[in-house]
């Protein structure tokens, strides 16, 4: 595939709640991004906007990103549904048109649309849905306690709360210490990021466990795995997801992840964010009978708060747990990453 120059479709959600995987684009890929493209906050820096991509402009128009030298449209954000928008059509069509390449989170298949495939094919563009899992998926085997490979799973309060930028910060700094370690994905966002992984989200049920124990073992010739979580183990939306992920990973430490004012769950009514501490109890006793893990740090986003007010949030949950804690972004990952070798030390692996 050619060299990738992306231009990220956030028309009308230049946020980074809703544009997910624009921001971790654009926090882990900034040298492919040339663009942003959101008509109503055309003129922009995208730093401004989303927290990252400082320098990185904000277009109103797809001709105005291919100057940019742009040559692939990443659909940045997923409306509810996973559905695409008509709005968003002739944006695709122009895109196509032109010989851009597309890439797509949608549980919506763009690849396997007569529409899209046959227009794709005429001007030698590809289209990339970052969605699509294997055929031979199977249940879960029982395979990963039984590998070498260390594993390192974050888990979290809530969905949408650090889980994948924590994985990516741990494995960064393990490897910046030497160590062969590899991040694991398993959403779109993480898979566009790192090239690789699984979307969990679009595995059969049946298969989730067996599909993160496919991933495991992918990957065992490592010697640290940091295996992004999904969603939350009291999530109602999403918690037989993250049950299934838990047992196939078969993880020796989890580290928690929780956004500091969380209050209700996000996509929920009225259903609490459970404490911290109920958390990890609930983590640790639900692994144990397929492969006890150990909860040994928490990773806490602590977005709109100034430095000060940051590290006060921190010292409260630190005094609630006992754990060591820390914002991954903010003041880095050196606790969570000495909490782990710590660890691995006193389990002589």
């Amino acid at each position: 595939m050619r060299d990738q120059r992306f231009v990220i479709l956030t028309e009308g959600n230049t946020h980074p709640n809703p544009a997910k995987l624009a921001a971790g684009l654009l926090r882990y890929r900034p040298e492919s991004v040339v663009a942003l493209l959101d008509s109503q906050t055309a003129g922009q820096d995208a730093g401004s906007l989303m927290g990252v991509g400082k320098g990185i402009p904000i277009v109103a128009n797809l001709s105005k990103a291919v100057e940019l030298s742009a040559n692939t449209l990443v659909l940045g954000i997923t409306p509810p549904g996973g559905q695409i928008p008509e709005k968003w059509r002739p944006i695709l069509y122009e895109a196509l048109s032109q010989g851009l390449d597309i890439i797509s989170g949608m549980h919506f298949f763009l690849s396997t649309e007569p529409e899209w495939k046959q227009l794709a094919e005429k001007n030698k563009a590809t289209i990339i849905d970052l969605r699509k899992v294997p055929d031979d998926l199977s249940v879960n085997k029982c395979q990963a306690p039984l590998q070498s490979c260390f594993r390192v799973h974050t888990v979290g309060t809530d969905c949408n709360c650090g889980k994948k930028v924590t994985a990516l910060e741990l494995d960064t700094a393990f490897r910046a210490k030497g160590y062969d370690s590899v991040f694991v994905a398993t959403g779109q966002s993480g898979i566009a990021i790192s090239g690789k992984g699984m979307a969990m989200d679009h595995v059969i049920s049946d298969f989730v466990s067996g599909a993160a124990e496919k991933l495991v073992l992918d990957n065992k010739d490592h010697e640290f795995l940091f295996l992004e979580g999904q969603g939350a183990i009291t999530h109602p939306l999403y918690s037989g997801v993250t049950l299934s992920m838990l047992h196939g990973f078969a993880p020796h430490v989890c580290i928690l992840c929780h956004q500091h004012d969380r209050t209700i769950m996000r996509g929920t009514p009225s259903t609490l964010v459970p404490h911290i501490v109920t958390a990890i109890d609930l983590y640790e006793r639900l692994a144990a009978p397929v492969f006890p893990t150990t909860v040994v740090g928490i990773a806490v986003n602590t977005f709109g708060l100034d430095d000060d007010q940051a590290k006060r949030a921190l010292d409260k949950i630190y005094i609630q747990t006992g754990l060591p804690v820390t914002d991954v972004v903010r003041f880095g990952p050196s606790l969570l990453v000495d909490a782990i070798l710590s660890y691995k030390s006193k389990l002589k692996l």
